[in-house]
């Protein structure tokens, strides 16, 4: 492999003979800090670049193709280039790039805003945006730290969340999730929280084969009776449990939560950054689940891949709280610099549009269960798979020495990881969280193309682990 030094051995800025691929990875090499990445392991592997995207498929800057097995980390909906959501860009951008929300409106944000509202459950009527996953889960706790203080409660603090909760890496979300390595080292800065454990379920091809949320429940019973009078909120990932490897939940087991959050008086924060928009097949887990809760952030798929955009839902009664004059101090201090973008915004508003109109013609829910039964037929028995769980175009593949083996493979041997680079020699793109494989396919992928993620993942895995 051609090191850094030899790679920038040439300066780009001085129209060097460096193609444009070489020197994308020199620059790259030289300057980037990638996220979740250990940069050391990072410099030593096989440099890959993407140039180009066309529906499920990227390109990169050597001319080859690969189907996009994670959704460019789960947020690709429509696919790349999508020519409805490219057109709804380009109308905005004719029009304005962006004017800030702090004081002022625009059209596409406004417009966004009340279209969020008809698709929450009843109740949800307002909404607040921001960037990103992390900061719509930061403006819920706030509104419902505030909103206790407003009412007289300032002692209703508390937030409960579920064991193995993932709500982002800003220090509220740290605070407040569970996920282990994660954000430890970051632990004495976080505020305290406490955890219920999670259920069990296990599922794929559409079927609950395992489910038990007794003592999930059980013990979210004993907290709020021993807490709720100091407990401002609950928060959870409803269903999916994503970054925790696609941990399910069965069910009714959101139901069940929300209703002992109502009884004890408890703010739910539902985080439906991963699971909405189609992802599991609803376009909202919670309206599914008939549940409205106080609280509802998105992001990912909100605007189909394309730009940073986020959401908190909130109920009017909520909001209500923080009205009265400027020198009452009750407004919501908090905001980002690119709140309700309007080309972000517009974007959004195409990409729901088109879902609606997947979802009404039954097309994904033909994809879904399409690409359960490839992953039951492929994978339920793999003697290398320990355990598969899937539940609409979200799936985990645990992988162990065998099916039965009580322990993984050592952690040094990265086996997850030498699984995603080979796949690579199969045109396909994944990425591993330890060694769990996580498929987590673009939307718009027709049966085909289903088929071909589940066969070349399975070329890949057979590569690394024969039997």
């Amino acid at each position: 492999m051609t090191s850094v030094a030899a790679e920038c051995s040439t300066d780009p800025a001085t129209g060097s003979a460096l193609d444009a691929g070489v020197r994308v990875h020199a620059d790259d090499r030289r300057h980037v800090w990638h996220p979740f990445t250990q940069m050391q392991e990072h410099l030593a592997l096989p440099a890959l670049a993407i140039a180009s995207g066309q529906g499920g498929w990227l390109t990169d800057t050597e001319g080859r193709v690969y189907l996009d097995g994670n959704a460019s980390v789960w947020t690709n909906v429509h696919g790349h280039h999508d020519p409805d959501l490219d057109a709804a860009l380009l109308d905005q951008l004719g029009r304005v790039a962006h004017s800030t929300m702090l004081g002022l409106t625009h059209a596409p944000g406004a417009e966004l805003a009340a279209e969020l509202t008809r698709l929450a459950p009843p109740g949800l009527d307002r909404v607040f945006f921001s960037d990103n996953g992390a900061g719509a889960v930061e403006v819920a706790l706030k509104m419902s730290f505030q909103y206790w203080q407003l009412t007289g409660r300032p002692e209703k603090s508390g937030v409960i969340g579920l064991a193995g909760g993932y709500h982002g890496d800003t220090f509220g979300a740290m605070s407040v999730g569970d996920s282990g390595f994660f954000h430890a080292r970051f632990r004495p800065w976080c505020f305290p929280a406490t955890h219920f454990p999670a259920p069990l379920c296990r599922e794929w091809d559409g079927r609950v084969r395992q489910a038990d949320a007794t003592a999930s429940l059980d013990a979210l019973r004993v907290l709020l009776a021993a807490r709720a009078d100091r407990t401002a909120c609950l928060i959870l990932e409803p269903s999916v449990q994503g970054a925790a490897g696609m941990r399910l939940q069965p069910p009714g087991f959101v139901r069940e939560v929300a209703a002992l959050c109502r009884a004890h008086g408890v703010h739910l924060i539902l985080d439906e950054v991963f699971v909405a928009f189609g992802r599991l097949g609803p376009l909202l887990v919670c309206a599914e689940e008939a549940v409205t809760p106080d609280f509802l952030c998105l992001a990912k798929g909100l605007t189909g891949g394309y730009l940073p955009l986020a959401a908190t839902l909130a109920r009017e009664e909520i909001f209500s709280a923080f009205l009265g004059s400027y020198a009452s101090g009750r407004a919501f201090y908090h905001g980002h610099t690119f709140t309700g973008n309007p080309l972000a915004a517009a974007v959004a508003l195409a990409n729901l549009r088109k879902l609606r109109s997947l979802d009404a013609a039954g097309t994904l829910r033909g994809r879904l269960a399409c690409f359960g039964r490839l992953l039951d037929q492929t994978f339920s028995s793999h003697p290398r798979v320990r355990e598969l769980r899937q539940r609409g175009f979200a799936a985990a593949l645990d992988l162990a020495p065998s099916r039965d083996s009580a322990e993984g493979f050592p952690a040094g041997r990265r086996t997850g990881l030498q699984v995603c680079l080979r796949a690579r020699d199969h045109g396909l793109l994944l990425r591993p969280l330890g060694d769990s494989l996580l498929l987590v396919p673009p939307l718009c992928l027709d049966e085909s193309e289903l088929g071909e993620l589940v066969h070349r993942t399975a070329l890949a895995l057979d590569d690394v682990l024969p039997s």
